[in-house]
């Protein structure tokens, strides 16, 4: 056992000192390299930064925590309601994700693109929970459906736009990136931008906290869509293109397509890659789906609501908790994958995770011992789990990908996520509302998805490749770290 612990004290202990020698080598490359302002001012860089605050506000009251509730909780809808809603805009974006890029590559703009979807996307936004009378007059006569139904049928259909110009608008707005930053220092920038993100989800959190008891869940959506485009608005004024527009060409589409079915063919060249983006289908499918219908499930299972005056049976706060959890445990999740790489990094993300899905299953059917506090654990754990599972697989997936392909097979990557986030939600509506059988089991079909995703890569290897020179580019690429590492 003493023989063990030496050679596992020395291990570290090793590790600890190449890992100092990394971070000796990466100051000394970062002293060659640009400047964070190199290519333009800190007004800029910020301004861009800003859009990233504001779209994270929509991404948390919007989808993370308050419509599900109003649905469910409010309305008397289903989960299936808000769950396919999600479906159906992710599986439009998935669709026409490929076109949209080739259309800002081909008019080589994409602020225009982005000021449209965004707009619609908080037009959307504020419209949520309203009731024009053309609309519900219109819905009542083709479904014969209650002003009750109507109104959740409307809100859906009102969600399904803004969620889709929500996630075009991401397209456009990573786009931009190259416009204000340099080759290498954009690993930087885009990180900043990240990291300004989650200021969002805690502005978020808190406006509800002080607002959502004067002005409802209506007024909540409609003040979400004003934060959204304020802090958008500094975007579009400051931030200048590089590139002279162009015209739009008719093959443009064909084109994009061409190059997806392309790049698809090119993932059976390079060992392992294709592996780790089947199973990253299964684990985005876990954690995403959880994530979206947490709020539904701990109001629900666990008598959580939005009353202030109950602290320790709050949503907001609890979510908070998950939030300030993960922003705290994201650069120390960096170092670990620093020191004993990607794969074993996502692996022990991943037995967490395993641990959290035990939680909430457990507590919801069992009667637990001080599940009040249990359950405010597994807010905390989880808040860990999903900042390590976005440190660890980026740099996973650019450990399989040669430096050549990382844009093009970075655009795989994205549209495996788009995928995942279409079937995740589907298989929770089914599971809660069509076969009836509740929520804990399909939080259990999740743990199922995050188990097969384990064992399919534990069959990738995380061996840092020797790249031949064809494969290699004059820059090395920066992925995003700790609490950078959030998921599109």
């Amino acid at each position: 056992m003493k023989k063990r612990l030496s050679r596992i004290r020395q291990k570290v202990t090793t590790k600890i000192s190449e890992t100092k020698d990394k971070v000796s080598s990466m100051r000394s490359e970062l002293k060659k390299r640009d400047k964070i302002t190199a290519k333009t001012s800190w007004p800029r860089i910020l301004s861009w930064c800003s859009y990233d605050l504001g779209n994270t506000v929509f991404s948390m009251n919007v989808v993370s925590l308050y419509l599900g509730i109003w649905i469910v909780n409010e309305l008397g809808g289903l989960d299936k309601h808000y769950a396919y809603a999600n479906a159906i805009s992710m599986a439009l974006i998935f669709m026409s994700a490929p076109f949209l890029g080739a259309l800002s590559d081909q008019a080589k703009r994409r602020m225009p693109f982005l000021v449209v979807a965004t707009v619609i996307c908080v037009t959307f936004t504020a419209l949520i929970g309203q009731s024009p009378t053309f609309l519900e007059n219109l819905i009542q006569n083709l479904f014969n459906t209650s002003d009750t139904s109507t109104k959740i049928y409307l809100a859906m259909l009102f969600f399904i736009v803004a969620n889709y110009f929500y996630q075009a608008g991401l397209i456009f707005y990573d786009s931009l990136l190259p416009s204000i930053s340099t080759e290498s220092n954009r690993g930087r920038v885009g990180g900043l931008g990240v990291g300004l993100g989650y200021f969002g989800s805690l502005f978020g959190i808190g406006s509800g906290i002080l607002l959502l008891d004067h002005i409802g869940y209506t007024g909540m959506f409609q003040f979400s869509a004003f934060l959204f485009f304020l802090f958008a608005v500094p975007c579009f004024l400051f931030v200048k293109e590089s590139h002279t527009p162009s015209k739009l060409e008719k093959s443009m589409l064909s084109d994009a397509f061409r190059e997806v079915i392309h790049t698809i063919e090119n993932v059976k060249k390079f060992p392992g890659l294709g592996r780790f983006l089947i199973g990253r289908i299964f684990y985005t499918d876990a954690i995403n789906t959880l994530i979206i219908f947490m709020s539904i499930y701990v109001t629900n299972e666990f008598g959580f609501s939005t009353d202030t005056t109950v602290w320790y049976k709050n949503i907001q706060y609890f979510l908070l908790v998950g939030v300030l959890s993960s922003i705290a445990s994201g650069f120390l999740w960096g170092y670990i994958v620093d020191i004993f790489g990607p794969k074993r990094t996502l692996n022990l993300v991943l037995y967490l995770w395993f641990i959290d899905f035990t939680v909430v299953i457990a507590l919801a059917l069992f009667d637990v011992p001080y599940a009040d506090v249990i359950i405010w654990s597994g807010a905390f754990l989880a808040g860990i789990s999903v900042s390590g599972l976005w440190v660890a697989d980026r740099p996973y997936m650019l450990l399989l990908t040669p430096p050549k392909f990382v844009g093009q097979f970075y655009g795989l990557y994205s549209m495996v996520g788009r995928f995942a986030a279409i079937m995740g939600p589907l298989v929770w509506g089914v599971i809660v509302n069509e076969l009836n059988w509740g929520r804990p089991a399909a939080v259990g079909a999740l743990f199922v998805f995050t188990i097969i995703a384990y064992i399919i890569l534990q069959g990738v290897d995380d061996t840092p490749r020797d790249w031949p020179p064809e494969m290699q580019v004059d820059y090395v690429v920066e992925p995003p770290r700790g609490a950078m590492g959030r998921s599109r």
